[in-house]
């Protein structure tokens, strides 16, 4: 096999890292979000479809495919953090991926979601 098809492999491998980890989110552990939400009023929206159960405090549900269409019950300051999660995270990247191209700067998805969240013994609604 020639150099070109090892440097595609290898270019389309870093894509996927880098699609897995976009620079417009930030990852919060559970741990960090538990104790965020000890001391803040946080704005938490489960983005998961279908619907499932919720995080204790989650503000909305949302299904992370129709974010744009909730826009009123968003913040209107586009500075506000929102904290997002689904099951295991992919659909809550997808959720900050449209946020971000809504303006929002602050976005935070909950590392391994609502599965990690519930393996630390968290509560639910």
């Amino acid at each position: 096999m020639n150099k070109n098809y090892f440097f595609a492999v290898f270019l389309v491998f870093l894509t996927g890292c880098m699609f897995l980890k976009p620079d417009y989110v930030n990852m919060i552990s559970p741990e960090e979000l538990h104790q965020l939400m000890q001391s803040d009023d946080i704005l938490l929206i489960d983005v998961h479809t279908p619907e499932q159960q919720h995080i204790k405090g989650t503000d909305f549900f949302i299904p992370y495919n129709k974010i744009e269409d909730y826009a009123k019950q968003l913040p209107e300051d586009k500075n506000t953090p929102i904290y997002l999660y689904c099951e295991s995270g992919p659909m809550a990247n997808a959720a900050a991926r449209t946020l971000h191209e809504m303006g929002y700067n602050h976005l935070y998805n909950l590392e391994g979601g609502a599965n990690a969240w519930r393996a630390k013994g968290y509560e639910f609604q």
